[in-house]
């Protein structure tokens, strides 16, 4: 059995356990590593995904900052091939590369240890003038069904993006195992691409595709890819009544949980100077807390996340106990009910910026929770007497 039949026994084997394929798109091996650990069921190593691991967009693996096939080599096989043992590894290969001889390269991929490739990055990407000068030039999209069709001839796995029904059918005949619908960069983050396809948009695009596919050949496995499905959500909205069998994600699992996770622990620590405050959850969760614990942790927890959407539910949750007996707990305590301090937090911090800042009411509203400038200028209102403008045009009258 070569590689080729090796992986897709294994991802059927996978598939008919899980009821989905999840492939994850590393740029590191520290990224490897706890997607495996996580369940993921292969890897592809591309130049995108090392650029993200720098700190910059994903994007950068389209320009010529690098050559993309040396980076992914370089990475790759340095820190994901002798890390990585139980799930494939598929190698983003550009094939219109004209410092190298495809056939030998792909001999070179196989040779390193990778399961198989991946057209990344790909000329389908690109439209316009740019993308038919690149045509011109011998850098086409044909040359990606070459890469595929070499591959599978050498017995490698293949993953192909494919952005178009005839694109997906030059890779199935080419023996393209998965055929993955890319749907664009993923959104989210502070990196993520800002044009994006909706959610329904995406999805008839991809039934469309696969439709196609599966005139040709209904066995090809199914695969999307990015845009704007950034969440477990978002993937079952793209599965429910279609026959789409997984999802390979880049940003999604490396740079947009790396940010958000860096940015709120930074914050954590610039916001308080409560070094008990790890020892209050821990106490907590082993069930010991006692009344006045409680009320700690949720002003605690308000402190740090008033800017998110927050409630007595998610509390009780964590917690481990009944929504009545919090709630009644909270207004014993502090006087008054946790939706009342939970406003009034938010008031305060809200008082603090317009005090301070010359930010815009609408940043203002989001900065304390209220992603509706509307309801909180209502909630202000009802509370302060006066709306946030007014409020903000009194204070700074005062101060001249």
């Amino acid at each position: 059995m070569d590689e080729k039949d090796r992986v897709r026994k294994l991802l059927y084997d996978h598939y008919k356990i899980q009821g989905s394929l999840i492939g994850v798109a590393a740029g590191s091996g520290m990224t490897g590593k706890y997607v495996e650990r996580g369940g993921a069921d292969f890897i592809l190593a591309l130049s995108s995904g090392r650029f993200r691991q720098m700190g910059v967009s994903s994007l950068a693996g389209f320009l010529a900052y690098e050559n993309s096939n040396k980076l992914v080599m370089d990475f790759a096989s340095k820190e994901l091939i002798p890390i990585i043992k139980d799930i494939p590894i598929c190698f983003g290969i550009i094939p219109s590369d004209p410092t190298i001889e495809l056939d030998q390269y792909i001999d070179e991929i196989k040779e390193k240890g990778f399961a198989g490739i991946n057209n990344f990055p790909s000329i389908g990407f690109i439209d316009g003038h740019f993308r038919q000068a690149l045509e011109d030039d011998g850098a086409t999209y044909d040359r990606e069904v070459d890469a595929i069709r070499i591959a599978n001839q050498k017995g490698l796995f293949t993953v192909s993006f494919v952005f178009d029904e005839d694109q997906a059918i030059q890779m199935i005949d080419a023996g393209a195992d998965v055929i993955c619908v890319h749907l664009g960069f993923t959104a989210g983050g502070f990196l993520g691409a800002r044009k994006i396809l909706s959610l329904q948009a995406a999805k008839k695009k991809a039934v469309r595709i696969f439709n196609k596919c599966n005139e040709r050949n209904p066995n090809i496995m199914k695969m999307i890819y990015g845009g704007p499905v950034t969440s477990p959500t978002d993937v079952k909205f793209m599965y429910d009544d279609t026959d789409i069998m997984g999802y390979i994600g880049g940003s999604v699992f490396e740079r947009t949980p790396t940010e958000h996770t860096l940015t709120q622990i930074t914050k954590s620590f610039k916001q308080t100077n409560d070094f008990n405050y790890d020892g209050l959850i821990e106490t907590i969760m082993e069930g010991i807390g006692g009344q006045e614990n409680y009320i700690n942790f949720i002003k605690k927890y308000i402190n740090l996340h008033y800017m998110e959407e927050i409630s007595i539910n998610e509390l009780a949750k964590i917690l481990n106990l009944s929504r009545t007996y919090l709630s009644t707990l909270f207004k014993q305590e502090l006087g008054i009910s946790f939706t009342q301090y939970l406003i009034d937090f938010r008031i305060n911090r809200a008082i603090e910026i317009l005090e301070t800042k010359d930010v815009p009411l609408n940043i203002v509203a989001k900065m304390v929770g209220y992603p509706n400038y509307t309801n909180f200028s209502k909630i202000f209102k009802k509370y302060k007497k006066v709306s946030p403008r007014e409020y903000k045009e009194t204070y700074v009258k005062q101060s001249l």
